[in-house]
């Protein structure tokens, strides 16, 4: 057990009071006495709300359960059940109209659209790529992957290929920053000469300005740099002498101390923050080996280039804006025990904590080359809140940080997900209970339909999971999202944001697919990975997404906002032994194969290939919707529960040959008695008594319990 030292009557872990008072602090001109002195009247201020939050939570879910029993048997009656939420304080009054007034927005948030990367603040190699994804060659991004059609050869690089490429890029040059004569694969090295400075373009006002002998052209807020290198292989043999075109991929990048991580304890929690504060110091490093070569990865500092005029520079921001996602409301920490002896509540330490950190870039002057904010503000995502009044918390917890480290009322901006059931229905509620500090909402289709199985638990056996998705209520889930945060006024000062594309390997189908986030009014949208960025960039340049913005909020609402209330059933039950059987096999390999490494090695986001060797991102949204359908279909005798102990051992035979090449993994077969094992048992069997289905209270007595032995 870690040694504790006191501090305002709080128990501190010793390695969390360590880094605070001989990392975090220093530096940002805040006193130790006050900050401990404000810490503690935040965590035992809020700690008493807190529960009582919770509690409600599971009074509405008893009230629910016994509503739907008491109707079993008979087809839901649309306009009882709104009545019977509407009763229990479930369904809100929307109130009158109104518009935020959050300042001090960053234009990666307010005025340009563009992808948003989502990634494991524990892993600095994964932060510091993330945070440098502002730009991403778009050349590689076409090489590497899937996105002409097929993989690229093994061996060494093959012309044939380079040569779509290119085609493929400028042909994107012509539709985004079009020439005023010809096309960018006609045009040749003479054409530069002739005009001096650059191309001559159909829109001169897109050429921003030089660095070398690289152009920077902006489309729809978006930057394009072509390099122009005719001593490189690639610009030797274009006529037009481009050796690359970069993209400004990923404007800004979520740093996730929530779904994405394994955080039980002050180790783990310390790790989360000291990467954050590398971020928000610009000092972070990380020692990254490839192809038997150690280099040292850091930040990208901010570049100066020469204007169009040829006299006055810019500097041209290098990295993505970083927001932090806190965790929810829901989890305590043994962190930090109160002077009852109470876990301290984890959503208020990361508050605390998270807000202190980022008080180090807020004191970097403006003109500092590794700034995150030029506007001066904090961004924190808070998820998994459910309805106005836990928003309406968050936003006093954070007016409480904010008098602690003697911030500037609203200098925390707030992101809501909209990712919980009683969120999206009172979503106009929600923007209002922090109007002065929202700066983003969200979609989240897994935690949501997570939300909806347990909340609907006793309703009936739930359609399967990919039927679920083409249901009426995930449209208007989507499509409300979106109208309702444009009729709060997020258009120009907030992010509308979109869910993740789960398959990083396939680019050429989310080439495909994702245009229909920025198509749906939609300014950001999450991708998996630096390259996915890149190349979900090009459909913001296809997408004017503030024409379609404001076309949608001059056409009102496209659903009535009780839509989302239909409960994805399936009555009918036509389902054979064979579908059944293979539906709880995907469900329960996904499980497992996400479970074992958060439990045996603390990695919180893993790619886990599915039955059909698809490689899916999988973070605990999606182990909560696999576990809360298997324990719904379970519930409802679609399933016994023989049959899925024993489709489990099957499948844990199949996540074991799926890791057979990793070292550091331990087999779960054919003992089937491992921790790891055990926790993946325990979400779907003790699903329906988890709090809102949540895999959280799970996995961390598990992971306790692993790092205990």
């Amino acid at each position: 057990m870690e040694h504790r030292v006191e501090r305002e009557g709080l128990q501190v872990a010793d390695g969390l009071a360590r880094f605070l008072e001989t990392q975090a602090l220093p530096g940002t001109g805040i006193e130790q006495d006050a900050f401990w002195q404000g810490f503690a009247r935040l965590l035992t201020g809020f700690h008493e709300e807190n529960q009582s939050l919770l509690h409600i939570r599971d009074e509405m879910q008893s009230q629910v359960d016994a509503w739907h029993l008491d109707q079993k048997g008979a087809p839901i009656d649309g306009q009882a059940y709104q009545s019977f939420l509407r009763d229990i304080g479930y369904i809100c009054p929307e109130g009158a109209d109104f518009e935020i007034e959050t300042a001090n927005i960053d234009r990666e948030i307010a005025d340009v659209a563009g992808p948003q990367l989502v990634v494991p603040i524990t892993n600095a190699r994964f932060a510091l790529n993330a945070a440098n994804a502002r730009w991403g060659s778009l050349y590689d991004a076409f090489y590497g992957t899937d996105a002409l059609g097929s993989l690229p050869p093994k061996g060494p690089y093959d012309a044939v290929r380079g040569a779509d490429v290119v085609a493929k890029a400028k042909a994107f040059l012509d539709q985004a920053v079009p020439l005023a004569t010809g096309t960018w694969q006609t045009a040749t090295r003479e054409d530069i000469a002739q005009s001096r400075q650059t191309l001559a373009l159909a829109d001169p006002g897109q050429f921003k300005g030089t660095l070398g002998t690289s152009m920077h052209f902006e489309h729809h807020g978006l930057g394009i740099i072509v390099e122009f290198d005719p001593e490189t292989d690639i610009g030797a043999a274009d006529p037009l002498g481009v050796s690359d075109v970069w993209l400004e991929s990923a404007l800004s990048s979520i740093m996730d101390c929530e779904d994405s991580v394994a955080c039980v304890d002050a180790e783990d929690k310390v790790l989360a923050y000291s990467n954050w504060l590398g971020l928000m110091r610009g000092d972070l490093e990380e020692a990254v080996t490839k192809a038997g070569e150690t280099f040292t990865r850091r930040l990208n500092a901010d570049q100066s280039w020469t204007a169009a005029d040829g006299q006055s520079t810019y500097a041209m921001r290098a990295r993505a804006l970083m927001l932090v996602r806190n965790v929810g409301h829901l989890m305590q920490n043994p962190a930090i025990l109160l002077p009852d002896g109470q876990e301290a509540f984890e959503g208020l330490m990361d508050a605390m904590i998270t807000v202190l950190i980022a008080c180090h870039d807020l004191q970097k002057p403006q003109n500092d080359t590794m700034k995150n904010s030029p506007a001066g503000s904090v961004y924190v995502v808070k998820p998994k809140m459910h309805g106005p009044d836990e928003v309406a918390f968050a936003d006093r917890v954070f007016s409480a940080v904010e008098d602690a480290l003697g911030l500037p009322a609203y200098t925390v901006k707030l992101g809501i997900m909209d990712e919980e059931r009683r969120t999206s229905i009172n979503l106009k509620a929600c923007i209002r209970a922090a109007k002065h500090r929202v700066a983003f909402i969200n979609t989240g289709f897994l935690d949501r339909t997570g939300d909806e199985i347990h909340t609907s638990m006793e309703a009936g056996a739930f359609a399967a999971k990919g039927a679920i998705k083409d249901r009426d209520w995930i449209a208007a889930y989507e499509a409300l999202n979106v109208d309702i945060g444009l009729e709060c006024g997020l258009m120009g000062r907030a992010q509308i944001g979109k869910g993740m594309w789960a398959m990083p390997d396939r680019m050429a189908d989310m080439l495909s697919a994702k245009i229909g986030h920025p198509k749906a009014g939609a300014n950001c949208a999450w991708v998996p990975s630096p390259t996915a960025a890149t190349l979900h960039a090009m459909h913001y340049h296809e997408v004017d997404v503030a024409a379609v913005q404001a076309e949608l909020k001059s056409a009102g609402r496209r659903a009535a906002r009780e839509a989302i209330l239909d409960i994805p059933l399936d009555r009918d039950r036509g389902w054979s032994a064979a579908e059944i059987t293979r539906e709880v096999e995907n469900n329960a390999q996904g499980i497992l194969g996400y479970v074992v490494r958060w439990i045996d090695q603390g990695v919180g986001c893993s790619k886990v290939p599915d039955l059909n060797g698809v490689g899916l991102m999988e973070d605990r949204a999606t182990c909560r919707i696999s576990a809360q359908h298997i324990a719904n279909w379970l519930h409802h005798g679609v399933v016994s529960r023989e049959e899925v102990e024993a489709i489990f051992r099957r499948m844990a035979a199949v996540v074991d040959a799926q890791n057979a090449g990793d070292p550091a993994y331990t087999p779960m077969a054919p003992g089937y008695n491992g921790i790891a094992f055990a926790a993946a048992q325990d979400l779907v069997f003790k699903g329906r008594e988890q709090p809102s289905g949540y895999t959280e209270p799970v996995l961390h007595a598990r992971r306790l319990e692993w790092k205990a032995a």
